[in-house]
């Protein structure tokens, strides 16, 4: 009894089902993949990130020093929001007639939320997944064993246990495709959403650091904190 076999016996309904969840196992196969490349390093990342943004001297080598600890491109946008407020705003725009804080909260909350969207993105599918899939498998199982008892029923020669059997386990296996393709996406909705729930609290400490420290209305220079070590 295979898969194979259960769709070379099955019907339309049957071999829909099979593909829909291939197709979602691919899906959620192809996320997984991509989201364990993006967060390959964790917040340890993002921490080592930051922590070199402040022992940089100026914003500018804050940037050129963020580039082989950020990856992932979380913290680099925040870094050159700030280094695009040193320039000079349009006179017509809307933006210019702002303050200083006013335009570095809107700058940092858009590339916040950049990130935010990357750290997210795949989600929802891996969430949907996790949640449909068995009831996907489950509905081949019941309409592959309402096939395979109506097939029997119009059999002749009595009803015996190796009629049952047989159709009966093909179609239990749609169920067990559901939850192989079900677990796989619930834990790493799990796990991601760990580790994007921690990396989000940093990014948004360090955006909630720089309005502070940048947003006086009067551009001037002001020294940076003391720098903290490093993560190793």
């Amino acid at each position: 009894m295979s898969i194979l076999a259960l769709l070379r016996h099955g019907d339309g309904v049957s071999r829909s089902v099979a593909a829909l969840l291939l197709a979602m196992s691919v899906a959620s196969w192809v996320v997984i993949l991509w989201k364990a490349w993006l967060l390959r390093g964790g917040t340890r990342d993002v921490l080592r990130s930051i922590a070199a943004f402040w022992q940089s001297p100026s914003l500018q080598d804050a940037e050129a020093r963020l580039q082989p600890f950020d990856r992932a491109l979380m913290v680099l946008p925040a870094v050159r929001a700030l280094n695009r407020l040193a320039q000079p705003a349009e006179g017509g725009t809307l933006g210019a007639k702002v303050d200083r804080t006013q335009r570095l909260t809107r700058i940092l909350r858009d590339a916040l939320h950049a990130a935010l969207r990357r750290l997210q993105a795949g989600q929802i599918l891996l969430a949907t997944v996790g949640a449909t899939a068995p009831f996907v498998g489950l509905l081949g199982t019941v309409w592959g064993i309402y096939g395979a008892l109506v097939a029997i029923a119009a059999e002749t020669g009595g009803f015996t246990i190796d009629k049952v059997a047989g159709p009966v386990g093909e179609a239990l296996i749609m169920t067990a495709f559901g939850l192989a393709v079900a677990i796989p996406a619930v834990l790493a909705y799990n796990v991601f959403g760990r580790v994007v729930g921690r990396i989000e609290a940093e990014l948004e400490g360090f955006a909630h650091d720089l309005l502070g420290m940048f947003g006086e209305a009067a551009v001037r220079e002001a020294p940076l904190p003391p720098a903290r070590p490093m993560p190793a």
